[in-house]
């Protein structure tokens, strides 16, 4: 059985119907319920915050290390597999799963990195069977929320035009929702007992490449901040994924984003 945490969010609740659809046993227990009583089986631990953690350093902590410490303390289980981010690399050069990481202790928005690097080493220290899945920064059909690619296609849809805050030359890593959950299913369900995964696409895309097509679909204005910064991820290696468990993307952000605005608009019928 794997336990899903975190089931109401956007990783989560993607994570249920690839279960359901792969009839795989599962629970997603509720907010707050209590889990001290249940066998919780393969746990998958999705809570975390993203693009508000910067605002909300006390609820930050509480989703990425408290909570996960009152699982190990109080829960039994065969195994959890913690959902990390790729963002713990933005100092780095090598982006192995097994190297140092890099921190700028005088960045005011390390929190994040320092968080879910408190929580890898807090498994580490007393969990036997532990996974940690650095996920990239992850796409799908996520019409509600705040995150980048959903925000800059509302803005281009309702406001015909888009601000970037950071330059154009700016790039990280993206990974389709599908295959994300993909991964982690898998990864959950594996042996050996232990170790870490960077779970990717593998290649960077620039907010140029993004804007450039956003703008050919939707017609909206685009334009970059005066004091818009750099901000350019290393390159992400997924080596152990593709070794390991023959893993291949199958869909890139560029390809996705004629699909996801069509299905955006949809949503929104006076669009």
């Amino acid at each position: 059985m794997i336990t899903v945490l975190g089931a109401s969010g956007f990783v989560g609740s993607h994570l249920v119907k690839e279960l359901i659809r792969r009839d795989i046993e599962y629970f997603a227990p509720k907010r707050d319920e209590a889990l001290t009583q249940k066998f919780l089986g393969d746990i998958i631990y999705c809570i975390g915050l993203t693009g508000d953690a910067k605002y909300k350093p006390h609820e930050t902590i509480i989703a990425h290390v408290s909570k996960l410490q009152e699982i190990i303390k109080h829960s039994q289980f065969s195994s959890i597999t913690y959902c990390s981010s790729t963002r713990i690399f933005i100092n780095n050069v090598s982006t192995e799963e097994d190297g140092l990481v890099n921190i700028n202790v005088n960045d005011l928005f390390e929190l994040f990195n320092l968080t879910k690097l408190t929580a890898e080493s807090l498994l580490k220290n007393t969990v036997e069977n532990y996974k940690i899945a650095r996920l990239s920064n992850v796409f799908g059909n996520d019409f509600g929320s705040d995150n980048f690619i959903t925000s800059i296609v509302k803005d281009a849809l309702f406001d015909k035009k888009i601000t970037f805050r950071t330059t154009s030359k700016s790039s990280k890593d993206y990974i389709y929702i599908k295959d994300a959950v993909n991964m982690l299913i898998n990864i959950a369900m594996c042996e050996p007992s232990r170790g870490i995964y960077n779970i990717a696409y593998g290649h960077n895309i620039s907010n140029k490449e993004i804007s450039d097509k956003i703008g050919e679909i939707t017609g909206a204005a685009i334009e970059f901040a005066s004091n818009a910064s750099d901000i350019i991820f290393p390159t992400i290696n997924i080596n152990k994924i593709k070794q390991e468990f023959n893993f291949s993307p199958t869909s890139s952000l560029i390809d996705f984003l004629p699909q996801f605005i069509e299905q955006f608009k949809a949503n929104f019928v006076n669009l």
